[in-house]
């Protein structure tokens, strides 16, 4: 879930709060696009006002536009990956922010699934990472889709993180968990199959707790 939290280089701890409310409706209006009122968006994520406006000031810096295309959000997530190629991954991961398949991430996008990563329950977080990995948005994941997904991990970490893998240990990874999560060996992973064997997972449930606190 880490892997998240470097995407839109927030600063947050860079950002004066002395700005009254007026200074943050103009700052919302000088966009391309404007995102919905902070109220709502209060009312919809697990976020307060005061930590909405951090985080859209720290979105708009990197995206001046109000929204974020698919190949600028390679190329901001790509740096903080410098010896690795994280092209991939930050496909499926922009499919996965972009739920409206618009093409683009806007501020609602972005902070929606944001709060669920870092403040939504745990079935909310392993939904939405279910969502990730089933690329072709069926309701399922296969194995083609988990390798993808596993090996898009393994190309963006880097040859300087795991030096001594083999080329196959992606393929590896993916037999060992698909066969532990593909409970009824029908092929496929459910939403269901995907959830209970995270949950049964240590290591899993470990991480999930690790950036709940970090805004």
């Amino acid at each position: 879930m880490g892997l998240v939290m470097g995407t839109f280089s927030l600063q947050s701890k860079q950002v004066s709060y002395h700005k009254d409310k007026a200074d943050d409706d103009l700052e919302m209006t000088i966009v391309c696009h404007r995102p919905e009122g902070l109220d709502q968006l209060e009312a919809q994520t697990n976020f307060s006002k005061r930590e909405l406006q951090v985080l859209y000031r720290g979105f708009k810096n990197e995206c001046p536009s109000g929204v974020v295309n698919e190949e600028t959000f390679k190329q901001i997530y790509s740096q903080f990956f410098p010896h690795g190629d994280a092209s991939t991954y930050a496909h499926y991961l922009f499919n996965a922010f972009d739920t409206g398949n618009t093409g683009s991430i806007k501020f609602e996008d972005f902070v929606t699934a944001l709060s669920i990563l870092l403040r939504g329950s745990v079935t909310e977080k392993l939904q939405w990472t279910f969502n990730l990995y089933d690329i072709n948005r069926d309701g399922y994941i296969n194995k083609e889709e988990m390798t993808d997904i596993v090996r898009a991990i393994y190309d963006m970490m880097g040859k300087y993180t795991y030096p001594v893998l083999k080329t196959d240990a992606p393929k590896q990874h993916v037999d060992a968990f698909f066969q532990k999560m593909d409970k009824n060996r029908d092929g496929v992973v459910t939403l269901d199959e995907f959830i209970l064997s995270c949950q049964e997972d240590e290591n899993i449930m470990r991480s999930l707790q690790l950036f709940e606190n970090v805004i």
